[in-house]
């Protein structure tokens, strides 16, 4: 019987992790699924540009993972049994169980509404295509209407601040207004910051700083001093959160429903669990937890692959190397910021701004897809055969530390 490999979620981490397994590993031993809800690839780095009325590529999974013997299966993860070994799903057709013996949790974030009232009815975000897409239609209505409209962009992390950009540059008739909770770009160096304020100036967004939201309505958010602001659409960008599924099935999580994993992005509960990208609770080398990030994506998939075929195949587990060099941020098309940080995340003194920053984001950005899309390029053609069994014996005493 072959061996069963379950991929769930074909974001960063999940079509990476799918699709270099079905290179490495012989099709005679092993078949591999990934589960998940669209057929295409979203590049959830490029939401925001989505949202403000630009197109994005968006690879078929089907292709992406030509040649590869995995299989794609169209459907939304509702629960997972780790004692028995099965995933329940939904598509169209209804519900349906599918076993495994090797799982990878790769089922990402979405945005966090931080028990905010009124944010799940009347907010929109951009950790998700269809919700970026909903807000892209409703600033179609609001540029489409004499004196165009407010947007509200609540939320001073890196998506706010690339999306409040983002908005105002594409959509220069709307009125754009940055909420920041604490100080505009606090994790940036000083010089970075002057850059950010310079920007927003040029762009006529409106910050206001060391503002707290009590509640959001649907034409208009209140803040935590008693100021209320009007808004014709407000986007919610603070922070993320990642769904209950891997909590209400029984293996060990954070407090924030992350799965805890050891080195090589195994569960420390469930031996014959792997976890990816956002969902993971996964230590960097500097002992930090990395950030929720396509960086961290890419160095956790990796290493939950070499360690699912290390182990398969009876080879010695290589050790990727996780770790989070810097922020790169862009300003609308043609401006952004390349901040560098040390290994403690405190941001370094020096920096990259302008037209150059945006040349090397949109780099990063064009390489982030291409390697999504070409997840066996540069492997072997040449198969591992599965020595037998995966040894499933943890000791969780001797567990990686959750930090």
């Amino acid at each position: 019987m072959k061996h069963r490999i379950v991929i769930l979620g074909a974001g960063y981490a999940g079509a990476y992790a799918a699709g270099t397994l079905g290179r490495r590993l012989s099709p005679a031993d092993t078949e591999i699924t990934v589960v998940n809800a669209e057929p295409d690839f979203v590049q959830r780095l490029r939401l925001h540009q989505l949202a403000a009325g630009q197109e994005i590529e968006a690879p078929m999974l089907a292709d992406v993972f030509a040649g590869t013997a995995a299989r794609l299966r169209l459907a939304r993860v509702t629960a997972l049994d780790p004692e028995r070994q099965v995933v329940t799903t939904a598509d169209a057709e209804g519900g349906a169980e599918l076993g495994y013996d090797t799982l990878v949790y790769a089922l990402g974030s979405h945005g966090a509404d931080h028990g905010v009232p009124g944010v799940a009815e009347h907010a929109f975000d951009v950790a998700g295509r269809p919700s970026a897409l909903r807000l892209r239609e409703r600033l179609d209505s609001l540029s489409g209407r004499d004196g165009g409209g407010s947007v509200l962009v609540v939320g001073d992390g890196l998506t706010g601040i690339e999306t409040a950009t983002e908005i105002a540059e594409s959509r220069p008739g709307l009125s754009v207004t940055l909420i920041a909770r604490g100080e505009l770009g606090a994790q940036l160096t000083a010089g970075a910051r002057d850059h950010l304020r310079r920007v927003c100036d040029r762009m006529g967004i409106a910050v206001r700083e060391r503002t707290a939201v009590a509640a959001v309505e649907a034409t208009r958010v209140l803040c935590g001093d008693g100021t209320v602001l009007a808004s014709d659409a407000t986007v919610w960008t603070a922070g993320f959160a990642v769904g209950p599924i891997a909590a209400a099935s029984g293996i060990e999580v954070t407090g924030d429903g992350r799965i805890v994993v050891d080195r090589t992005m195994r569960s420390v509960s469930h031996p014959n669990v792997y976890a990816a990208g956002d969902c993971a609770l996964a230590l960097g080398d500097d002992g930090r937890p990395l950030p929720m990030s396509c960086a961290s994506a890419g160095y956790t998939g990796r290493q939950a692959v070499d360690a699912i075929v290390g182990r398969l195949t009876g080879r010695e587990i290589t050790h990727t190397k996780l770790e989070y060099l810097g922020n790169h941020i862009s300003l609308g098309r043609r401006d952004g910021l390349l901040q560098m940080v040390d290994g403690e995340g405190r941001a370094k003194a020096k920096f990259v701004s302008g037209a150059k920053a945006a040349r090397i984001k949109a780099g990063i950005v064009w390489m982030s897809l291409w390697a999504t899309a070409h997840p066996t390029f540069g492997l072997p053609r040449r198969r591992h055969r599965l020595t037998g069994a995966p040894d499933v014996s943890v000791a969780k005493s001797a567990a990686w530390p959750a930090g």
